[in-house]
């Protein structure tokens, strides 16, 4: 809290990091070359604190590219989670499990589907493994295409130009966060949609924020990628080129209402527009928010923009990518504006009360940025290998 690095697991990649009760952390070994797998981790590691391997998840698909030895790769992307926690993160009840238990894992698979387009796709599967490391569920979104809502540009579009990446896959979705919904209130209500052990996921490049039944494989909530579809989704606003969409967890103020890093930036499919020349990436918004809402009626709960914080222009809080947003036992959000590194936490009135830069700069995207894809706090006692600080303002 202090802002002293207290442990460096060196070498551990992380899309993301993420700590586990017992000073426990998860992360990836590295990545394979962009040109031959885009945004893809080599494997999904679980590490003690001393940095020994203790868990490890590669077997998704076996790959030789270029210049590297044959060998299975797990492929996974921005995010993962263990079973006994939805989301990752703190919440009374809910730890995640460190020596059992399955691990829902987003990676990618390449996939043709001639009713989306005649490029080959890079899908975002969801999978579910075991503590061995075997496959029990899976879930691929290109064979629920007309669930998602797309209009006829959109379709025409997503046909000619599927959002091609490097690998020359179309990386048409590029869903970056996924998580479970874990016991709620409207469950509780009779509210079927929202199953505890259904999927709650957010595709960035489609404007789409979504909830997958887990036994039917329909989706069975969503809103976008049209936000001027109701009078409600008009009152919420466009959410475009999203992360970490998520419940906040049972146990947290404001539990049951859903959190999202709301990046704006640019995103979508559309009809041409002088933002767009071609329709990829069809709106376009030069600010960020956070926002907590109703995933009943879509109302705002809370949102954090920079003219809420007392800034004259919105472009004081922006980071057109990546990012994320954490709710604390406190009522406090944490949050990752991560395009320059900026950790924070700010209390319902808007107030910072904490922040952090990252100090760590490394050339990336052109230039030499400090970015973080998604930070995390941790209880003291998920960490016991060290004592627990006295706690001074600084």
């Amino acid at each position: 809290m202090r802002g002293n690095e207290v442990q460096l697991w060196a070498g551990l990649d992380g899309f993301p990091n993420k700590i586990l009760p017992g000073g426990y952390v998860f992360g990836s070994s590295g990545s394979r070359a962009p040109q031959y797998g885009y945004q893809d981790q080599l494997d999904l590691l679980q590490v003690d604190w001393d940095g020994n391997i203790v868990w490890k998840y590669e077997q998704n698909e076996h790959i030789s590219d270029p210049g590297s030895n044959p060998r299975y790769v797990a492929r996974q992307h921005h995010d993962f989670q263990r079973e006994g926690s939805p989301v990752g993160y703190y919440a009374p009840g809910l730890e995640p499990k460190v020596d059992s238990g399955n691990t829902l894992i987003l990676v990618h698979k390449e996939i043709t589907n001639s009713g989306i387009s005649d490029k080959i796709l890079l899908d975002d599967r969801f999978i579910e493994v075991d503590w061995k490391g075997a496959v029990i569920w899976e879930w691929l979104p290109n064979e629920h295409f007309d669930e998602l809502g797309f209009d006829e540009p959109a379709k025409n579009l997503l046909f000619r130009d599927p959002s091609v990446v490097a690998t020359g896959r179309g990386d048409w979705l590029h869903i970056n966060s996924l998580s479970t919904l874990g016991p709620n209130k409207w469950y509780d209500a009779g509210d079927q949609r929202f199953h505890p052990d259904n999927i709650i996921w957010d595709a960035r490049n489609a404007n789409i924020l979504a909830i997958t039944d887990k036994k039917t494989g329909k989706i069975v909530w969503r809103i976008g990628p049209d936000f001027n579809e109701t009078p409600e989704l008009k009152k919420l606003g466009w959410i475009i080129g999203q992360h970490h969409l998520h419940m906040i967890p049972r146990g947290l103020p404001g539990e049951g209402n859903l959190l999202v890093f709301d990046n704006g930036g640019w995103g979508g499919y559309g009809s041409p527009a002088g933002t767009s020349r071609y329709g990829i990436n069809s709106v376009h918004r030069d600010y960020s928010r956070v926002t907590e809402f109703n995933p009943v009626t879509l109302e705002i709960v809370w949102e954090y923009t920079a003219p809420k914080a007392g800034f004259a222009d919105n472009y004081r809080f922006y980071s057109p990518y990546i990012s994320a947003a954490q709710r604390l036992p406190n009522g406090n959000t944490m949050i990752t504006e991560g395009s320059d590194g900026r950790i924070f936490e700010v209390t319902p009135d808007y107030r910072t009360v904490w922040e952090y830069i990252n100090p760590y700069y490394s050339e990336s995207l052109g230039g030499v940025l400090n970015m973080v894809y998604r930070a995390y706090r941790v209880p003291y006692e998920w960490i016991p290998q060290l004592a627990v600080p006295k706690e001074e303002s600084i």
